[in-house]
């Protein structure tokens, strides 16, 4: 900033701050508009100073600003955005100068200006009588960085990512939801079915089931007889005609005689 005291416009009211200005928000209205602003928004983008300075060109958008920012003071300091009405009104809305203040010395403030004295960019001295007030950058920087850590506590935990431990059991699988959603249709397929073979007076055996081992079911034990035939299950089918001869002492049919049989 001070480097460029001195500097004087051109003509037809043309700086390079202004030239700046214009090309950043793509209005060439601002190449030959009054530079006392534009000179600021230029000197806090060369030091990267811009989010607590901020860049306007109209004076009144800029004193505004720092009253929303809540770093605006009627006191001050070296650093500070001076902010000028020269009929002496305390509203920022009448505000039609902004300079920088270089020191402070009892009540009067040094100060950088641009576009003072018609064309120049030079060091004043002030009264501050016609001082509206002042934009605070350091109050502005404080602000931010207190927001930016009540921001920080409220973003949700994060859980650490899990660490891979190579692939995994297939037993993984039991106790999700899923396998406990099919393990209770199972159990109600099971059950329905057993409830419906005891209303029809039967008791199905389901050998399919895997806890019934094998699938071929107990061996059969000893045939019970058949309350018409009592004989039935001590031989097989084909014997039972037999066997009902044998108890009643029938005979079979006409004996044949044997040659030598003397009856």
């Amino acid at each position: 900033m001070r480097q460029e005291l001195g500097y004087k416009e051109k003509s037809g009211q043309f700086t390079k701050f202004g030239q700046w200005y214009a090309d950043r928000v793509q209005d060439t209205q601002y190449r030959d508009a009054p530079w006392c602003d534009m000179f600021l928004a230029w000197a806090a983008n060369k030091s990267g100073l811009s989010d607590y300075v901020g860049e306007f060109a109209w004076t009144p958008s800029h004193a505004a600003w720092f009253i929303q920012q809540n770093a605006w003071s009627r006191q001050p300091e070296p650093g500070a955005l001076v902010f000028f009405d020269w009929r002496g009104g305390k509203s920022y809305k009448g505000i039609d100068h902004v300079g920088v203040v270089e020191r402070v010395e009892g009540k009067k403030i040094h100060t950088i200006e641009a576009n003072v004295d018609r064309v120049w960019l030079k060091r004043k001295t002030r009264e501050t009588d016609k001082v509206v007030g002042y934009g605070i950058p350091r109050m502005v920087k404080s602000n931010v960085e207190r927001l930016d850590e009540i921001r920080s506590t409220e973003r949700p935990f994060v859980a650490p990512p899990r660490s891979e431990t190579g692939h995994g059991s297939p037993l993984d699988v039991l106790g999700t939801p899923p396998a406990l959603l099919a393990a209770m249709v199972l159990m109600t397929i099971v059950l329905s079915l057993r409830v419906t073979g005891r209303r029809r007076g039967t008791h199905r055996r389901l050998s399919w089931l895997p806890w019934r081992g094998d699938p071929a079911g107990p061996p059969a034990g000893p045939r019970v007889p058949s309350p018409r035939n009592p004989f039935a299950g001590e031989r097989g089918a084909g014997d039972e005609k037999a066997l009902l001869v044998k108890a009643t002492g029938a005979a079979e049919g006409p004996k044949r005689r044997r040659p030598y049989d003397p009856s």
